[in-house]
């Protein structure tokens, strides 16, 4: 926003902004284009903006955040061995995308999930993409992510990641670019249902006159999609929300999502399997037979007997189960072989291998350090660059 110098007093102390004395940095400006006049989409936020005045804007930024108290909106900050809940930021100036461009961001990021899921069986099944040489042998061979009891395994519809959170950022010619792909535990959807539910509240006049798409029914759509990958049964799907407990910096989430599509939480404590291979949740009344599992656990977790021993957060005999067919996980363990930092790079050759189509949206340039000639653009230019553990 600009300050009160980009401005002219108004009556009732309204400032009515003068958009063309406003410059942007040197960063694309969601709201002002590079000639000072709103971007396509945002004309009416503008001119409702600048119709406030200072001071109706602190109000108001005000009550959002006392809202997001009220809510209990909060994220957990792990410092000094200590546990603290924060409440989450807020700004209350809204970002606004013309559908346009979001029709085109949309298809981009759905093209670029089938491709990783197609990755993702790849590396558990054939591997034609290495045998084609697309794709480097060791960068699977080295993997951490790479779960070995998983080879072979078949999710219903060959779908390893269910659910994907991919970061996107912008240039400062306002190219949409993903930064990167998060397909173990993608986390942070309930706090953009909560920005809308709180940003109805401080600007309820913004709704009443723009046509925005709902996001709002989030939680049914997600609910939708874990039923439809159960297995076969004549009953209604039996879904729950696996949560690694109150001290994990999500369980906001976890909780939040439970909720709100009508499922019940559990920890692993809660889940027993039974010789018959399926999945049992404790309940007063016995023991419920559970179909879905929308695991918040890292897979290394969710099975000692498969995974690591030490685990008190899985349940022994999961792995077995999904196995087996007997219960959906989303998102499948072993979804983690494509959540790497040097597998990013390869994501449009991904595209045009199994898809053969171009990527919509393209990654952000990145420089494999060990390609010699990458490594020495990155040595010679690493005041410039950010520079991240490959593999971890």
């Amino acid at each position: 926003m600009p300050d009160k110098s980009a401005g002219r007093q108004a009556g009732g102390g309204a400032i009515e902004l003068d958009w063309s004395e406003y410059r942007p940095g040197n960063f694309f400006d969601e709201l002002i284009g590079p000639e000072s006049l709103p971007r396509p989409g945002a004309a009416e936020i503008a001119a409702y903006l600048s119709s406030l005045g200072t001071h109706e804007l602190a109000e108001r930024q005000a009550a959002a955040e006392r809202a997001i108290l009220e809510m209990g909106v909060t994220f957990t900050v792990y410092t000094e061995g200590q546990n603290i809940d924060r409440a989450w930021p807020f700004d209350i100036i809204p970002r606004i995308i013309d559908g346009a461009e979001w029709n085109r961001t949309e298809a981009g990021l759905k093209q670029r999930l089938r491709a990783l899921n197609m990755f993702i069986h790849d590396m558990y099944h054939e591997r034609r993409i290495i045998a084609d040489g697309i794709f480097p042998a060791y960068i699977v061979e080295s993997s951490k992510n790479f779960l070995e009891a998983c080879v072979g395994a078949k999710p219903s519809g060959n779908v390893w990641a269910n659910i994907c959170g991919s970061d996107l950022v912008r240039d400062s010619d306002g190219t949409l670019y993903v930064l990167e792909d998060n397909l173990r535990v993608p986390s942070g959807v309930s706090y953009m249902l909560e920005n809308r539910i709180v940003l109805k509240h401080v600007f309820p006049e913004l709704f009443r006159n723009q046509d925005i798409r709902p996001v709002g029914d989030y939680p049914s759509a997600l609910f939708d999609m874990l039923c439809s990958i159960a297995p076969a049964t004549e009953a209604e799907p039996e879904v729950v929300v696996l949560t690694p407990g109150i001290y994990n910096s999500a369980y906001f989430e976890h909780s939040y999502l439970a909720q709100r599509m009508g499922c019940e939480l559990v920890e692993g404590s809660d889940l027993i399997v039974n010789d018959d291979n399926c999945v049992y949740m404790r309940t007063i009344n016995g023991l419920v037979r559970v179909d879905v599992i929308y695991s918040r656990v890292n897979a290394e977790f969710l099975d000692p007997e498969a995974f690591r021993p030490d685990s008190m957060l899985g349940v022994p005999g999961l792995l077995r189960a999904w196995r087996s067919g007997k219960v959906a996980l989303a998102n499948a363990p072993g979804t983690g072989v494509a959540d790497d930092k040097v597998v990013y790079t390869y994501v449009p050759d991904m595209i045009r291998y199994y898809l053969d189509e171009d990527a919509l949206l393209p990654n952000v340039p990145t420089w494999r350090c060990a390609d010699e000639d990458s490594l020495a653009y990155v040595l010679e230019n690493i005041a410039d660059l950010v520079v991240k553990p490959a593999n971890e």
